[in-house]
């Protein structure tokens, strides 16, 4: 409700509709299935506190605990798990800056946040890896990521190619919550802050070639690099976090997410979270490419004549400059500070710390 106003900015017929979209979606998953499974999570269990372990093992069957954890994954709209996903891509009708609250730091995250604590605290660990009723749920997420990023793939805009990345990125985090397993809920967990300072990025850097050059499109973007560098060089750093390769921050979160696949002996998932980082380079890095490596367009090719108008150093203005930097920034430091948002996540699944999992935290200290 609070965010609703910031997608209708624009006052357009356009905006309009997105914010219905936007609304009516995050509304109705959140009441008629989150507030159910609330509920009934009451009448199981007579509480509603959040418990290490968990609060369900006793109250329900495994069955019931299928339901359960199907309304609460797909109760939280803001995760954006197919086919609940169509409002992210909708509300980039929204200026850029709340483009990047809603699909980085704000809105998304308190979803995939949700899911993750209700998971650990509600459903607990153990349970859903006894029972086996998470397994449905990362396939839905792994079926997110992979389709998500081919629709990103196919998109031009740049807000909308980054929208679907978002998708995709999100059931990263769920697919963790639902292997059920130390690696999986660890890597997940930090992802929501590897992607947080990556994604907030990217979106900062879209703002600031739609402010400084008035583009939107990725086709119109030669040669921009030589015109911003140093905007573009901080896509490029927010990219590859992204992509999940170091020296930035992704490169961790993607590491303990794929050794919980292994761990939960699911290498065909893996496999999707392989071929996702493909992916990611596929759409992202074809920008920088384009960007520093292209020339810029000709604006009279029958003459033979090049307009150097446009050339020279035309950065976004400073106040937008200076967000961008620090941000890309944060890509770099939170590979080499892993360690302290892992020790902040380890009391969560301490009781299930596998070895390959304290090996990589000795590396990450060593670093």
């Amino acid at each position: 409700l609070s965010t609703y106003p910031l997608v209708t900015h624009a006052g357009t017929t356009e905006a309009r509709d997105a914010g219905r979209v936007y609304l009516g979606i995050l509304l109705t998953t959140s009441v008629l299935f989150l507030l159910f499974a609330i509920g009934w999570t009451y009448s199981l269990t007579g509480t509603l506190e959040f418990e290490p372990g968990g609060i369900l093992r006793g109250h329900a069957d495994p069955r019931m605990i299928g339901v359960l954890l199907a309304l609460f994954a797909f109760g939280a709209g803001k995760a954006a798990l197919m086919p609940f996903h169509r409002w992210l891509p909708a509300a980039m009708v929204a200026p850029t800056p709340v483009s990047a609250l809603l699909h980085a730091v704000a809105v998304v995250k308190a979803g995939v946040f949700t899911i993750l604590k209700i998971v650990v605290y509600i459903f607990g660990i153990e349970l859903l890896a006894e029972t086996a009723m998470s397994h449905w749920l990362v396939y839905v997420a792994s079926f997110t990521i992979i389709a998500a990023s081919l629709i990103a793939l196919s998109k031009d805009n740049l807000k909308a190619r980054l929208a679907y990345s978002t998708v995709s990125q999100l059931s990263y985090i769920v697919l963790g919550a639902a292997l059920a397993n130390a690696a999986g809920v660890l890597g997940g967990s930090m992802h929501i802050a590897m992607h947080a300072v990556g994604k907030i990025t990217l979106f900062f850097v879209a703002g600031a070639i739609m402010v400084t050059l008035h583009k939107t499109e990725i086709s119109d973007m030669r040669g921009i690099g030589r015109q911003m560098p140093i905007t573009m060089a901080c896509f490029g750093i927010g990219a590859i976090s992204i992509i999940g390769l170091p020296p930035m921050g992704g490169s961790w979160s993607k590491w303990f997410l794929l050794l919980g696949t292994i761990d939960a002996g699911m290498l065909p998932v893996a496999a999707v979270l392989i071929v996702s980082s493909l992916l990611n380079i596929a759409y992202l890095m074809p920008v920088v490419a384009r960007a520093f490596f292209l020339p810029l367009p000709q604006t009279d090719t029958t003459a033979g004549h090049v307009d150097t108008q446009g050339w020279g150093i035309h950065e976004a203005p400073l106040l937008c400059l200076i967000p961008i930097c620090l941000t890309a920034l944060g890509c770099l430091a939170l590979f080499f500070y892993a360690d302290a948002i892992y020790q902040l996540l380890k009391p969560m699944v301490t009781p299930m710390v596998i070895p390959m999992v304290t090996l990589m935290v000795t590396l990450m200290v060593t670093l």
